[in-house]
């Protein structure tokens, strides 16, 4: 492998992934991410799992997809807290409106909210949803929160959005996706 295809190596990225029917591209994300060298923790909420299994993530990324709060580790340190002081990144991709009014109010009652809370590390949120959900003032006003506190963001696109609408919403594609993560992590 050259030199560019392995630029990940080393970095620990927790990879969030959210109840957005988006999710499946998680797949194709965590394996591009692990081609790349890094090492990836899948961080699945409920909603989630519901729209991809866990097993799919974690054999992508050789490691276990998690997404219960309540499965800690063996280690006499919380798993979420263990978790959060690895990453080099937090990734959040898809980024659901539950997920951005999540982390804008603090909220940590799942693993991924958990783990965000913790970490120290920079976040890197990728948002897809419906239009109208993506255009509501309360999910605009949450994403100008997390703006104004240095949150940093690869937009939805335009297009053919799940619901059958067309319009903004539309999960990245995963090329901005990996450039903007190898961006941040140069």
């Amino acid at each position: 492998m050259s030199e560019n295809q392995t630029d990940l190596k080393g970095h620990t990225i927790l990879l969030g992934v959210t109840g957005s029917i988006a999710a499946y591209k998680a797949a194709d994300l965590t394996s591009r991410l692990t081609e790349l060298g890094a090492e990836v923790y899948p961080v699945m909420t409920e909603a989630a799992c519901r729209l991809i299994t866990p097993l799919t993530l974690q054999t992508l990324a050789r490691r276990p997809a998690m997404s219960d709060l309540w499965a800690e580790g063996s280690s006499w340190q919380p798993g979420h807290i263990e978790l959060a002081d690895k990453a080099d990144l937090l990734l959040v991709a898809p980024a659901s409106a539950d997920c951005l009014a999540r982390f804008a109010h603090g909220l940590a009652s799942d693993l991924l909210g958990s783990i965000h809370l913790a970490t120290r590390a920079p976040v890197l949120l990728a948002p897809a949803m419906n239009g109208k959900m993506l255009e509501h003032a309360a999910t605009q006003e949450n994403i100008s929160l997390l703006r104004a506190r240095g949150y940093h963001f690869v937009d939805p696109v335009e297009g053919r959005l799940a619901c059958g609408y067309e319009g903004l919403g539309k999960l990245a594609p995963v090329e901005e996706i990996l450039a903007q993560v190898r961006m941040m992590l140069a």
